[in-house]
This record gives structure tokens, sequence and C-alpha cells, in this order.
């Protein structure tokens, strides 16, 4: 086999549910293997970690090939929630925590949460608007300081 995996640093850039959860499952698993793990919300990653939007993340249903949809449906007024609520109680039965609980659980076992500072001024975001969780707003390059000598990952 190759050699061990210390760290790893995921980029967190799309803020759906489809997007999100991997970003969060993966980072999971790397802490309960005892890999550091840093994510770095980014764009509309933000949303993750944003607490105007943290508790409301839905499930994009237009141009998801993955829901295997007709973008018309999809677009429906209704979808998004529809097919949110419907993944949200399928995730629930496996004990697959909501974004906020899980965002909290992922801290606690060390795992760095970082802001993208681009992003936080692009959409005129603080510290403040962030969930406690976040260490901090860095920029890309300190993001890279914290990834050197790990995998990074793009979610």
């Amino acid at each position: 086999m190759g050699d061990t995996i210390e760290k790893v640093s995921i980029i967190v850039s799309k803020g759906s549910l489809e997007g999100i959860y991997p970003a969060l499952i993966m980072a999971n698993g790397a802490r309960a293997e005892g890999i550091e793990a840093n994510l770095f919300f980014t764009f509309f990653g933000l949303d993750a970690v944003s607490k105007r939007y943290h508790e409301h993340i839905k499930l994009a249903t237009v141009g998801n090939p993955g829901l295997h949809l007709a973008t018309l449906i999809g677009g429906l007024p209704g979808m998004p929630s529809l097919m949110t609520r419907y993944l949200e109680r399928k995730m629930d039965k496996l004990d697959i925590p909501p974004i906020p609980e899980f965002i909290e659980m992922i801290a606690d076992t060390g795992a760095g949460l970082y802001g993208c500072k681009a992003s936080c001024d692009l959409f005129d975001l603080t510290k403040d608007d962030l969930v406690p969780q976040v260490q901090d707003i860095i920029t890309v390059g300190d993001f890279y300081q914290l990834a050197a000598g790990g995998q990074i990952i793009y979610t």
C-alpha cells in the first residue's frame, strides 16, 4: 500500500446539501482515523458555517443529474424543499446529523474550520456572521500553509 495519509484539507465551495455533506463526512472520517483535517469554506460553501443560512441548506434540484429529475420538474415551486425534507429523513434514519450539529461535532474532534477571506469580503461577512466553530477567516495563502504536506480535496 501507499504512504499513510496524515493530513487532509478540504475545500467546501458549494452551498447545497450535496455540496456540503461530502466534505463533512470526509472530515469526520479523517478525524475518526486520527488524520488531521481542515475545512476551508469558500464562495457558497460559506453557507454551511453562516449563522444566517446553516440551518436552511437545501438540496439543489435544478441541473442536478444525480437526482434523475427533469429540469422542469426540479424547478417546480416547492420541489427543493420537498426533496430536501425527503433526503433529511433518509439521513436521519442513518444517524447522519443535520449540518449545524455535524459542524459542531467535527470541530469538537479538533478539525480546523476556516472561512475564505476573499469570499467573506465578497459577501460582506465577518467572523461574527459565522458559527463559533470557525476558527478564523484566512487567505488562500494561509490555507495552503495549513494544507502543506497533506492531501487537498475539493468538494
